[in-house]
């Protein structure tokens, strides 16, 4: 599909007609759901609610797309904020309450941290157990984004710097330190020589 495919689509839906909407999905329900599924640490079930939520956002933000850029590259950014919005209130962890008995036979409530959404629990819960993954859940949410819409969905630096409203010069600098830490743990978890490491940091793709 074309940009200009894409627009008129778009300025059709605008004007009264929102099953069209249904045309744009399809064409990008595969990459959305892919991108979801690598910012939420391979987990299938977060990555499908966080991909619907993400086209419902696009659909009732339509009115705001003005065409200045591609339309995938406005709704990687919807992707990419549902799922770090996701990602941050999963991470602060909420305690349920247990009933035990004390040494005097009383009823107590303790708090217990939920280890569901814990450090430990997310690796388990992967659902691609190989290093690149492992790698990427090495990183901050903000630089997995950034590396993610560079080599997974292929953005260029400035479609990048669109989306996330950075400087171009911010998104190299940010995707050179997310690939060197990526590749330092992947050398130190054995699965590329460190010799070729560099290459990597200085620009190479994930392999």
């Amino acid at each position: 599909m074309t940009r200009q495919e894409e627009y008129e689509i778009i300025q059709h839906i605008l004007a009264g007609n929102p099953d069209d909407f249904e045309l744009l999905v399809k064409e990008y329900e595969k990459s959305v759901y892919n991108l979801a599924l690598r910012m939420m640490n391979g987990n299938a079930e977060d990555a499908a609610d966080m991909a619907q939520e993400a086209f419902l956002k696009a659909y009732n933000s339509l009115s705001g797309f003005r065409g200045d850029s591609k339309f995938s590259v406005w709704l990687y950014r919807i992707v990419s904020n549902v799922c770090l919005d996701q990602l941050r209130r999963q991470s602060r962890r909420p305690s349920h309450s247990l009933t035990v008995e004390d040494e005097d036979g009383e009823q107590v409530q303790l708090d217990i941290p939920d280890e569901r959404m814990g450090p430990e629990a997310l690796l388990e819960r992967k659902l691609s157990r190989e290093a690149v993954q492992r790698g990427l859940q090495e990183l901050t949410e903000d630089a997995r984004q950034i590396l993610l819409l560079r080599e997974i969905q292929g953005l260029s630096y400035e479609e990048i710097a669109e989306a996330l409203s950075l400087e171009v010069g911010t998104v190299k600098s940010r995707i050179f330190r997310a690939r060197k830490k990526l590749c330092a743990f992947l050398v130190s978890d054995g699965n590329i020589p460190d010799c070729l490491a560099s290459s990597h940091t200085r620009g190479g793709g994930m392999q």
